[in-house]
């Protein structure tokens, strides 16, 4: 057993993902000083098998907040929102904990060490959805003249998972952190707050980003430490990137061309890349060509 761990979790209709995420870890050789552990929201007994023979661990995903059938709906994938804050639980005695989503996958290492770096100190490092490559972050309502108001994801996920206005002010204007990749130390305070907040969320909003609202909320108004990582540690908007030819790699579009360290299939835009393995996507080269390409980990 290492003193770090990497965790996901995924059904079974996310298997192909997860396993190419498991693959995308395991071809570094910084791989062998850190366990993969993996939580199962429906996986079949077949690619349990697979997965066996690749990682340290599996355990089955539970409920760990009581959530009525009536929102969960048969959609047991939906654990990842809230089993994720009880990580420690599920795998006690490591040091480090880094979650990546089922549909992300590790182009450079680079950023796993950052992630890990980033937790020291009982810090939380995550990514935020905001960049000088991802545009638009706030959205306004113009209303007359100058006059706008503004939409912002944070203040409408809080006040629709049943915080305060002041809670909701607290984080509206402050940068998106993105759940979905984000590693914290096993006695850092955040877990505590994080499942505090969850619950509330639970019990009031939907369970689609309650996970996301509740930590926004633990850093923004409860005022946890964070270290804000780089977007190329959870790079969302797919179409955004470049491709290096010489270097073979995923760059940010912008001076100084840094090098994509996690690709994160996430969103609709990207249901088609991730629904299809063979699916050819068109990204442009730091010369200017366009290429046609799979943006899907190929090991």
């Amino acid at each position: 057993m290492n003193a770090k761990t990497i965790i996901s979790l995924a059904d079974s209709n996310y298997f192909n993902l997860l396993n190419e995420l498991v693959d995308s870890i395991n071809r570094f050789e910084q791989s062998k000083e850190i366990d993969i552990c993996i939580m199962d929201a429906g996986l079949t007994t077949d690619q349990i098998k697979i997965l066996q023979k690749k990682v340290f661990q599996i355990k089955k995903a539970e409920w760990d907040i009581e959530v009525p059938n009536s929102k969960v709906k048969g959609r047991e994938w939906l654990k990842s929102q809230v089993s994720r804050a009880f990580i420690p639980n599920y795998f006690p005695g490591y040091k480090k904990y880094l979650w990546i989503d089922a549909d992300a996958w590790v182009n450079s290492w680079n950023s796993i060490d950052l992630y890990f770096k980033g937790c020291e100190n009982k810090k939380l490092a995550i990514a935020t959805s905001a960049d000088r490559s991802y545009g638009r972050v706030l959205r306004a309502e113009w209303i007359f003249g100058s006059l706008a108001r503004i939409r912002s994801q944070n203040y409408k996920h809080a006040k629709s998972s049943g915080f305060s206005e002041k809670v909701a002010r607290d984080v509206a204007l402050q940068p998106h952190l993105n759940i979905g990749l984000f590693s914290l130390e096993e006695n850092a305070p955040h877990w505590d707050a994080w499942q505090k907040n969850l619950k509330k969320a639970l019990s009031s909003g939907k369970i689609w980003g309650s996970e996301q609202i509740a930590m926004n909320i633990t850093i923004y108004s409860d005022n946890l430490d964070v270290e804000i990582l780089p977007a190329y540690c959870n790079w969302t908007h797919i179409g955004a990137m470049k491709f290096d030819k010489k270097n073979s790699t995923f760059v940010e579009p912008y001076l100084p061309n840094h090098e994509i360290g996690i690709v994160h299939l996430a969103g609709k835009n990207n249901d088609n890349i991730r629904n299809d393995k063979n699916h050819i996507s068109k990204i442009e080269t730091l010369d200017g060509d366009i290429i046609e390409k799979s943006l899907r980990f190929e090991n």
